[in-house]
């Protein structure tokens, strides 16, 4: 009994484990998303030249102000750069300034404009603005840095026009009504320039840029 019975329970356990061995693996599907910053990285281009978003840099804050600096850098994942012999690379080296981007030139960097501040006062006036580094420019610290600007924005008045209008039809308040100041350009009306001497003087206020825009605005 014992000898009948133990060969089916042995059959019945290979035939488990022969089961078991035959059962597909499922491997679960790669990711294939790209990254966002791949877009701004273009292929096939030199290492060096690629913008900071596209590499990881071993940053040395301890290179002197002002000096040149060598940093070793690595391209992130999914970008392909060659070098100078047109072979391709993941490891390479940059060279630049050892400055912080806040003190880069006004011209590597591009900041928000504000349409709230006056353009024309006495003393000038500032505003908050948020400045972000150019694409080929390496520096140290953040990329986007807050900073304090002179308001510097135009609505479009030109200043040729706002003096021709004034020396030909400033006596009936033209060049005001031009500038958005509509009050004092209903003065000059009625009051026929002032008698020729309100006139005479916004000729000069206007020729000097002392007058300017009713938005607080720069000529153009």
């Amino acid at each position: 009994m014992t000898t009948k019975h133990s060969q089916p329970q042995s059959t019945f356990a290979k035939s488990l484990t022969s089961t078991s061995t035959n059962t597909p693996y499922f491997k679960a599907p790669e990711s294939t998303e790209i990254p966002s910053y791949v877009t701004k990285c273009p292929s096939n281009g030199l290492c060096s030249r690629l913008p900071p978003d596209c590499m990881t840099c071993n940053t040395n804050y301890s290179c002197i102000y002002g000096k040149p600096a060598t940093f070793d850098c690595k391209v992130k994942p999914h970008v392909h750069c060659v070098d100078q012999n047109n072979h391709e690379q993941e490891n390479f080296t940059i060279n630049m300034t050892c400055q912080f981007c806040w003190q880069l030139a006004t011209t590597d960097y591009v900041c928000t404009n504000s349409t709230n501040c006056m353009t024309v006062s006495c003393p000038r006036q500032r505003y908050n603005a948020t400045c972000t580094v150019r694409d080929h420019i390496h520096c140290l610290g953040n990329r986007v840095f807050p900073k304090m600007l002179y308001c510097n924005w135009t609505g479009g008045y030109k200043w040729s026009t706002a003096l021709a209008l004034s020396i030909t039809l400033g006596g009936f308040g033209a060049d005001r009504f031009y500038l958005g100041q509509w009050r004092e350009g209903l003065g000059k009306l009625f009051s026929f320039g002032g008698l020729g001497i309100w006139t005479l003087i916004d000729v000069l206020l206007i020729g000097v840029g002392y007058v300017g825009p009713a938005d607080g605005s720069l000529y153009i």
